[in-house]
């Protein structure tokens, strides 16, 4: 037997003053009968041992005791070790929910055959392009209740990492993995190589094909493109079919008034069409198939224009010459206004970027008040946000806490903590940093790039409606600069999408996204998605539709050629994954448990209690 804690053993030193307590207890009176005098001396002599003898006979005094001992054990965690087999009580139920599974009646079929396996204990796993763990190690009731409300997605599915997650919830006490697909396409690892790998450890995993092959029409690509005369969408239609077909084709553009139009492609079999939409106008076009195929969610394309007025950035600097201003004076849209000081008026402005401005409580409190009312600010690190050139009332607004400013010789090695489109294609390793403000990020903070030491070059966070964001990187020029990054071809790209997130101006890929793109907002919010409503800060765009996040309209399509091939056999999956090339067990069959007998002490504990007060009763103490 072992003990998780053992220093909690030194209870039993409190057995030593109840044997004390019972040696010198009062003792009755002994009255001295003369006619027994030679019984005295005999009983002088026997007293020592005669006492330790009752005191063992005494009932109470041995149930006291062992309660003690008992309390102690009991505290320092006594366990046995024991091998206990891996058990298939435990089921993981890992779903592919991917596009291709909208095929038919696959999912439907799919949930059909979950529910044939599930056990006294179970756990659901989605397979989208990041696994969604539903529920873990609940009965079969709560199982059956999820499986019936589940609905296929239209991502990728990534297979290999949805088993990752079964196997990490197995690694303990064994169970079985059951992987239902059409395993007719995947992301990651080849399902077949992590199903080896976790039956080398013991755990069972049984592969469920559903679904049959049949013909579909979708549209695998769309591009949109910025021309001076305006927008131009290019769509690829691919006929998965054995016979050409003449497809009708549905163009609606909603923005304000509803337009459609039609027309018809002729799409060879198992070959493609372009179509080409020219001087598309602002709002959603809607691009539709109208036929009836076995796999409706590539039927439809949408295309997501902003409708965008020029927007104003006001630089707020006492520096002549700004890398930044020069940089976003080129974006198309963007007015931009330089100041030397904060102006009463700023609501007129989209964002405000404050750059090497050593700041007043006055201005503090203008951009305290704009920020509050849904402003967007961003500081550039500089001499004047040094923590001994800033008081209490500016670092509350900035997301992160500076203090002093550091040089470095050798340069600072930086890392991206959370990719994002403002981290995207950004060459960290070109940039070399000579000097850099020491910060630390704040509690609500996201941190975007930072130091290997973790100090913030790239965050933001909210403060009331608007949003803050600190730009680690010094855009002072000359000999004074702290960095490269203005020299860099990043530069310009960087600061175009800083300003255009915050603006809500952005580029117009921003608008068109693919499925199981992943984004982080700024903090929770109500989003709308083509599924309903929901309270996010971390949205998975899982579904084709449209999304209504952060007051911008999204046009979410799957654009996956594979996927969209509703064509494939999977027979060769399954084929692999029941064959046998010979014994590769790793691990044995069964693992270590602990079992703790610490309640099983304390129920002896409350018996001996109980059977004490009852002897106290019974002699008449009580």
């Amino acid at each position: 037997m072992a003990f998780e804690t053992p220093l909690a053993l030194l209870a039993l030193a409190s057995v030593i003053p109840l044997i004390i307590l019972y040696l010198l207890r009062p003792k009755p009176l002994v009255v001295k009968i003369p006619s027994v005098m030679f019984l005295m001396q005999v009983e002088e002599k026997k007293r020592f041992f005669t006492s330790i003898t009752k005191l063992i006979k005494d009932p109470l005094f041995l149930l006291q005791l062992l309660v003690l001992i008992l309390l102690a054990l009991a505290a320092a965690g006594p366990y046995i070790i024991t091998n206990e087999p891996l058990s298939d009580e435990h089921t993981v139920i890992v779903i592919d929910t991917s596009a291709s599974m909208q095929t038919g009646n696959r999912f439907q079929e799919a949930v059909t055959k979950a529910k044939d396996y599930v056990s006294k204990e179970n756990s659901i796993v989605l397979a989208h392009n990041i696994p969604v763990t539903l529920i873990e190690r609940q009965d079969a009731k709560s199982a059956k209740e999820v499986l019936s409300s589940l609905k296929p997605g239209a991502t990728v599915a990534d297979i290999s990492a949805g088993m990752a997650t079964g196997m990490r919830m197995l690694s303990q006490g064994g169970g079985r993995v059951i992987v239902i697909s059409d395993f007719t396409n995947w992301e990651g690892e080849d399902p077949v190589s992590v199903k080896n790998l976790a039956e080398s450890y013991g755990l069972k995993v049984e592969f469920i094909k559903v679904g049959n092959t049949a013909d579909n029409i979708g549209i695998i690509q769309g591009r949109l493109e910025t021309t001076q005369s305006g927008y131009i969408y290019n769509c690829v239609i691919k006929n998965y079919g054995s016979s050409d077909q003449n497809v009708p084709v549905e163009i609606t553009t909603t923005d304000g008034d509803t337009v459609t139009t039609s027309t018809y492609l002729q799409v060879k079999a198992r070959s493609t069409q372009q179509l080409l939409l020219q001087n598309l106008s602002t709002g959603i076009t809607t691009i539709k198939i109208n036929i009836d195929d076995s796999l409706p969610v590539d039927n439809v394309a949408y295309v997501s224009i902003p409708r965008i007025s020029n927007r104003r950035v006001l630089f707020i600097s006492e520096q002549t010459s700004l890398p930044s201003m020069t940089s976003v004076s080129l974006m198309p849209g963007i007015e931009t206004n330089k100041a030397v000081s904060v102006p009463q008026n700023l609501e007129k402005f989209s964002v405000v970027v404050v750059t090497n401005k050593s700041l007043s409580s006055g201005e503090i409190s203008l951009l305290s008040s704009y920020i509050n009312n849904g402003g967007k600010v961003v500081f550039v690190a500089s001499n004047a946000l040094a923590a001994q050139d800033t008081n209490l009332e500016l670092q509350k607004l900035l997301p992160v806490k500076t203090s002093n400013i550091i040089e470095t010789q050798r340069g600072l090695r930086m890392k991206v903590n959370q990719s994002t489109r403002l981290t995207d294609d950004l060459a960290l390793d070109e940039i070399a940093v000579y000097k850099y403000l020491n910060a630390t990020p704040r509690l609500d903070t996201t941190s975007l790039i930072a130091s290997d030491k973790g100090t913030p070059l790239l965050a933001f966070g909210t403060v009331g409606e608007g949003t803050v964001v600190y730009v680690g990187f010094s855009d002072q020029l000359g000999e004074d600069s702290w960095n490269n990054f203005y020299n860099l071809p990043d530069f310009p790209v960087f600061w175009f999408k800083l300003i255009g997130w915050l603006s809500g101006t952005g580029d117009i890929s921003e608008y068109n996204l693919k499925t199981g793109t992943v984004s982080t907002l700024a903090k929770e919010q109500e989003i709308t998605t083509p599924d309903g409503k929901e309270t996010t800060k971390r949205v998975l765009y899982s579904s084709a539709g449209i999304y209504e996040v952060a007051g911008r309209t999204i046009a979410v399509n799957l654009y996956n050629d594979k996927e969209s091939d509703t064509t494939i056999d999977a027979s060769d999956v399954i084929e692999r994954a029941s064959r046998k090339d010979g014994p590769s067990v790793v691990r044995a069959t069964t693992y270590e448990s602990k079992n703790y007998l610490d309640n099983i002490m304390i129920v002896v504990v409350l018996l001996f209690i109980i059977l004490e007060l009852y002897i106290i009763k019974k002699r008449g103490e009580l």
